[in-house]
């Protein structure tokens, strides 16, 4: 069975290969960019483009199942356009594309940043609305529009199931991501002073196999919400610089004061080059719902994810011995 993954070279793809291999999938990884991770997994490599429809259309004949993976993520406030084209533009270019050709399966990854984290105080499962307001940010408009889509093109015949997973760590972090950067500078105290605030954290292990369980055995139209464990900021800087043996010292900074800061800080982080990690954006998810729900993938997949110390171990480890990790 062919089966192609839009974003192989990232997070999640490089896993899902991994895991796609051991069932005996034959795999079409599509690249865009970044396809040096990918050499040598022994998968067939082809260049394609969300935002070129005929190269998707090259890249998904022949496919029985695709993995949607690929998105602009971003935790700045002005990349709308950006996510637009990328995450909107590109999973219509997809799902157009896999009508074409006769795909049977699509499995599209959308975000728990599609879903509304209010009210906080009332479990957040796959019946919860989208995001809405203009003031959300534009990665999370833009994952809930996508996701919209797909729903509609569900609606109207095309064979797809939707994956929301949270917040993703766990090895095989190449570039690395955005948790994965955060997570390698709170355990190694580059960050002196923390935020308040937490967030959902699953281990990219756990998604893999439960979007592969759902791909296998669910109904077209399935959505699943593939969530871990709620940890604050402050508890994940003091588990992961215990793992390496540290010990967390650093400050916590209310929510107030850091929201006031952070415009700033994003704008210094641009002006050196780096990747901003402390945005408006990220500290909007920082204020997130601390009960978000997998029952419906416990009871239909077999879902059930790691403890987070676990999780934490294992990513941690294997950032060490790729050198990205130095204690």
């Amino acid at each position: 069975m062919l089966t192609v993954i839009t974003g192989a070279s990232g997070h999640i793809g490089i896993n899902l290969i991994e895991n796609l291999k051991a069932v005996n999938r034959r795999i079409r990884a599509v690249t865009h960019k970044n396809n040096s991770v990918l050499a040598g997994l022994g998968t067939e490599l082809v260049a394609a483009d969300v935002l070129d429809p005929d190269s998707l259309i090259r890249a998904f004949k022949g496919a029985e199942v695709v993995y949607h993976l690929a998105a602009h993520i971003s935790i700045l406030m002005d990349e709308w356009e950006q996510c637009r084209k990328l995450n909107i533009e590109g999973t219509r270019n997809v799902i157009n594309a896999c009508r074409q050709v006769g795909v049977k399966r699509l499995v599209h990854f959308s975000s728990i940043h599609a879903l509304s984290q209010h009210p906080l105080d009332a479990v957040l499962d796959e019946s919860r609305q989208f995001v809405k307001s203009n003031r959300c940010p534009p990665y999370d408009r833009s994952k809930a529009e996508a996701e919209k889509m797909v729903r509609q093109a569900i609606d109207n015949g095309m064979n797809a199931i939707i994956i929301n997973p949270t917040g993703i760590l766990g090895p095989n972090d190449y570039q690395p991501s955005l948790f994965g950067e955060a997570l390698i500078n709170m355990a190694t105290g580059k960050y002196p002073i923390l935020i308040s605030g937490g967030f959902d954290w699953v281990d990219v292990r756990d998604v893999v196999e439960g979007a592969i369980r759902a791909e296998q055995q669910s109904p077209p139209g399935a959505a699943y919400l593939l969530s871990g464990h709620y940890v604050s900021v402050r508890d994940m800087a003091k588990m992961a610089a215990g793992i390496l043996g540290k010990r967390s010292t650093q400050l916590i900074c209310p929510m107030g004061p850091a929201r006031l800061c952070a415009p700033a800080v994003t704008a210094v982080a641009k002006m050196i080059g780096r990747r901003p990690l402390f945005t408006s954006a990220s500290l909007n998810a920082l204020v997130c719902n601390q009960n978000i729900s997998h029952a419906r993938a416990a009871q239909e997949l077999g879902y059930n994810p790691r403890p987070i110390e676990v999780t934490l171990k294992d990513t941690l480890t294997w950032f060490k011995e790729h050198g990205y990790l130095r204690t």
